[in-house]
């Protein structure tokens, strides 16, 4: 080699080996600055190792000290990852899943399986595993986290978690709601370590209730793994541990508590300083800071301090969502590296939410909750999402619904949920993860009882700053002998302790005096065991009646539990959404039923019809809940589908929170929002021989109260034509509601036919709307139909003859297993028939082709509405099969989707030389006290003396003689 050769390549290399030194150097400053930027972060998220442990050996076994055979993704669970038990329906999962709803059919012919099989009335997850499971996971500690405090930080496990490093036991934890936290400090010094998690998703010593959304398969399912962020966290040895703010608006300032560990073994001296922000972006204003010195002892410390918002603090309603952002920065005077600062930014906002009376307050203005439920219901994961992108999708939605509250049902959402309600203006309920049945109870001294206390300070420590934190509960419906005193308490606890948000002590009962406010299944329109006994459907329907009798036992606010759970046909093309871990089995099982009933072309129109049923059910029970004055609010149950406990299709939405097409955002906030126009209607039907009128009245808790308004409303037919219109008073409009607006009377003798109305009236931007049938006092007679209840021997001596004969079957005259037995109503099917135990009705309304000739003086859309209230209550179902399949009848009823007969309420048919309309409605039992019946039967016999009426399907008269009981 020459000598040139080598003097270049030394300077080369020394040129490289210069150029390293200095990046080594730029390196070192970089990370001694970046010292001060506490907390520092080891990201967990990815690949682990994974073990099943079926037989429960594991930690016997040791083994946190061994690799494990399989990997696995995480965040997630044991499902989304392809993990866990093969669902067999040979075998049913009773042993895995508990539920008291099976679907259970001899021979179930979609799968091809001997014998008699049950299956699961919800969603089927595509793996199921009950029990523990092992996760591990190797992490190198750097140099620099020598002697400081380390935590493991899971955002969400399901549900206990056990933590080994190097085969050393840190601890255990267990909660359904914030993180699992484990300090690691003296287990992790630098270098490469094994951390192994045992992750348990069985009801051990605690049992929270089986049913409770916080574990149950029903909705999100009894998943094993953890989801979020999961996180080994470096902390300085003097560090802000929490900062909890509490907005006093009375006095444009906030209190803060923060709370200071010092791990540095000496007592020092530490300087706050505290700041605000508005979080508007570049456009935000910033707030003097403020500084504070306290001596922290060896251990913790807590300080408490005000901080003044400025003369006039933006409020946070569900108006205008404001928010602020407040940073605490805590400088320790030992200027050493290792304890210098340490810096927490707390999302916030100005805002009391309180009661006066038997009202909710919000910065002292009247509000009114209109609420959903939230049941842990993510198809696809089969957890709840941890992004907040996910959560301000749903609110934005709900608030298109005219919502402004939601609660979480036997459960608490993680942290995006209340960053993204605080964005949006949300008033949220959480509760602390249990219902108490079946087996489980509270305040008899089980371990559920300490838990819950221990829960509850999690939730509140870990969301409690958060605006839309309003409202806090137990749980729902609980159960216990001593259940009353244990809940009293702790409620008085909770009051005492953090008064930024309202405690009830259950969802659903008990009601106690010690209750900020009442949660309460009772009012509405129906409940559980009400049935065919509740108001609509057995009182005529009008929209003048209220709950101010109910409540009025009452001193504070009401908040009427899970109001509606009116059911809907299963929208069958939601299967394909299911692409997930969540699988729609029960919908298969229920589309196979229907197809095997010959009906499966239906399936859509069932859909539709029962859609708009459904809509004018909850359209009477919101409006009811508007209508009461001194109400608190309500909670539906639910805007979207409830994919368990039988299957409770009670959504105007899927469980993805899609639209199923029957209703819009719009048309349904015109009946659901801050601001309503109401009517206070005697009844729905009339005749052209009466004056139609209404109390208009209106439901105000919008920003502010209305100057110089000009109520104005309309009548128009089908067509749009108009009828009638006026104009109100013009007035203020203050907040509250029952505020009266005027009346109308709009005499009817001009209209001569049967005729279909709609009653809008206006005020400023809000509208709202209601259907009424106007039908002539007098029809013409009609000679040539012989009219009947029984096949007599002059009505089939008719029907020989060629005449035709009306049969108007009288209730209670059919054969059960003709149709007698089937249980049918006005109004849809209330949560299901399965886990109802059978309480009707049993039906989901009606569908017709408006435009066939038999109703064409029966003015009629596809679907039930007000007019078919009285038929619906005076008639029996057919079951047409037992007839001839193949009719297709003028009028159906739609059953219940599990039985998915085919069912006629009035169907045509030739009789030997005869011709033959059968109703299974009564039209003559007390006809002159019944308009809509004599109005039906004319539209029916105008029909068939026409030449329209001529029946393609011919029936032995045997056929329907069977119908009948035996005399």
């Amino acid at each position: 080699m020459s000598s040139k050769i080598f003097v270049n390549q030394t300077s080369a290399w020394m040129r490289r080996a210069g150029y390293l030194s200095i990046l080594l150097l730029l390196l070192c400053l970089f990370a001694k600055g970046q010292r001060k930027n506490w907390p520092h972060l080891i990201d967990l998220s990815g690949t682990w190792q994974f073990r099943i442990d079926s037989l429960d050996k594991g930690e016997a076994e040791g083994w946190f000290n061994n690799d494990f055979g399989e990997t696995i993704a995480l965040p997630g669970s044991m499902t989304t990852n392809n993990k866990g038990n093969d669902i067999s329906l040979t075998t049913p999962w009773t042993g895995q899943i508990v539920d008291s709803s099976w679907f259970f059919d001899p021979g179930y012919a979609a799968y091809r399986q001997p014998g008699n099989i049950k299956i699961p009335f919800w969603l089927q997850p595509v793996k199921y595993y009950k029990g523990a499971a092992w996760y591990q996971k190797e992490v190198n500690i750097p140099a620099d986290w020598k002697g400081r405090p380390i935590e493991l930080s899971i955002e969400r496990a399901h549900w206990e978690t056990t933590v080994w490093v190097d085969g050393q036991k840190a601890g255990s934890e267990n909660s359904l709601s914030t993180a699992h936290v484990y300090d690691l400090s003296r287990l992790l010094p630098p270098g490469r370590h094994r951390v192994s998690i045992r992750v348990d998703n069985r009801t051990k010593e605690v049992n929270v209730g089986m049913n409770s959304h916080s574990i149950t398969d029903h909705t999100q399912g009894n998943w094993n793994g953890m989801i979020g962020k999961i996180q080994l966290i470096e902390k300085p040895l003097i560090y802000l541990e929490d900062v909890q703010v509490f907005p006093d608006i009375k006095n444009n300032r906030i209190n803060v508590r923060v709370r200071v560990v010092n791990r540095s073994k000496i007592k020092t001296s530490v300087t706050l300083n505290v700041s605000a922000q508005t979080t508007g972006g570049a456009n935000s204003v910033k707030l003097a800071p403020m500084n504070k010195t306290l001596e922290v002892p060896v251990d913790s410390s807590t300080v408490e301090l005000q901080y003044g918002m400025g003369s006039d603090p933006m409020l946070w309603d569900e108006f205008h969502p404001n928010l602020y952002k407040l940073t605490v920065l805590m400088k320790s005077a030992t200027g050493k590296p290792d304890t210098q600062s340490s810096r927490k930014e707390v999302q916030f906002g100005m805002r009391a939410f309180t009661t006066s009376g038997t009202q909710f307050i919000i910065n002292g203005r009247k509000t009114f909750l209109r609420g959903t439920l939230e049941c842990a219901i993510f198809p696809l994961t089969g957890y709840p999402p941890t992004d907040k992108a996910a959560w301000s999708r749903i609110f934005k939605i709900a608030r298109a619904y005219g919502l402004n509250h939601m609660r979480f049902h036997s459960w608490c959402p993680p942290e995006a949920a209340f960053a993204a309600a605080d964005e949006a203006g949300f008033y949220l309920q959480v509760e602390c993860g249990s219902w108490a049945n079946s087996g489980a109870t509270v305040g008899d001294g089980k371990p559920l009882d300490a838990y819950l206390y221990r829960e509850s300070n999690r939730i509140v420590a870990a969301y409690g700053n958060h605006p839309s934190f309003c409202m806090m509960a137990y749980g729902n419906e609980p159960a216990g002998e001593h259940l009353t005193d244990y809940l009293t308490r702790f409620v008085q606890y909770w009051k005492e302790k953090d008064p930024r948000r309202l405690y009830t002590t259950a969802a659903g009962w008990p009601v106690i005096a010690e209750s900020d406010y009442n949660s309460t299944p009772d009012p509405r329109i129906q409940a559980w065991g009400s049935g065919l006994k509740s108001i609509i459907n057995a009182k005529p329907p009008n929209t003048a009646y209220d709950w101010r009798n109910i409540i009025a036992k009452w001193q504070h606010p009401t908040v009427s539990h899970e109001i509606g759970q009116w059911c809907v046909y299963p929208d069958f093309k939601e299967i394909k959404d299911y692409t997930g871990v969540m699988k729609a089995k029960n919908f298969e099982i229920f589309q196979d039923k229907l197809n095997n009933s010959g009906l499966g072309n239906l399936a859509d129109s069932f859909l539709l019809a029962s859609g708009k049923l459904q809509v004018l059910c909850y359209k009477a029970d919101i409006e009811a809940a508007l209508r009461t004055p001194g109400f608190g609010g309500f909670q539906l149950l639910d805007l979207h589908d409830f994919p368990g406990q039988g299957t409770a299709l009670v959504g105007v939405l899927s469980p993805f929170w899609k639209e199923k097409g029957y209703v819009t955002s719009d048309q349904y906030s015109r009946f659901c929002n801050a601001v309503v126009p109401l009517a206070r209607l005697p009844k729905m039907v009339w005749l052209n021989n009466e004056t139609l009128n209404a109390k208009i009245e209106i439901a105000n808790f919008g920003m502010a109260s209305l100057s110089a308004i000009k109520p104005t409303w309309t009548l128009q037919d089908q067509n749009g034509n108009k009828i009638k219109s006026g104009v109100l008073p013009v007035t203020d409009i203050a907040l509250g509601n029952d505020i009266q607006l005027g009346a109308i009377q709009v005499p009817l003798n001009n209209i001569r036919k049967a005729s279909e109305l709609t009653l809008t009236v206006r005020v400023g931007q809000h509208q709202n709307s209601w259907q009424v049938f106007v039908y002539p006092a007098e029809t013409p007679a009609l000679h040539d139909i012989l009219v009947t209840q029984q096949l007599n021997q002059k009505a089939l001596a008719t029907l020989a003859s060629g005449g035709k004969v009306l049969l108007s079957i009288k209730k209670g005259m059919l054969r059960e297993d003709k149709g007698e037995k089937i249980p049918i109503g006005f109004s849809s099917i209330f949560w299901n028939t399965a886990w109802t135990h059978g309480q009707p009705p049993h039906s989901l309304g009606i569908l017709c082709n408006p435009k066939h000739p038999a109703l064409a003086d029966f003015p009629t859309d596809y679907y039930a509405s007000w007019q078919w209230w009285d038929g619906m209550s005076h008639s029996s179902a057919i079951e047409l099969d037992s007839v001839s399949n193949a009719i297709r009848p003028i009028v159906r009823v739609i059953d219940d989707w599990v039985t998915a007969r085919s069912l006629g309420l009035i169907f045509e048919c030739k009789v030997g030389a005869g011709k033959l309309i059968v109703t299974g409605i009564d039209l003559i039992r007390d006809e002159k006290n019944r308009p809509e019946a004599r109005q039906l039967k004319y539209s029916l016999m105008h029909y068939m003396e026409s030449d329209s009426f001529d029946p393609a399907v011919e029936v032995p008269v045997r056929k329907i003689t069977s119908l009948f009981k035996a005399e």
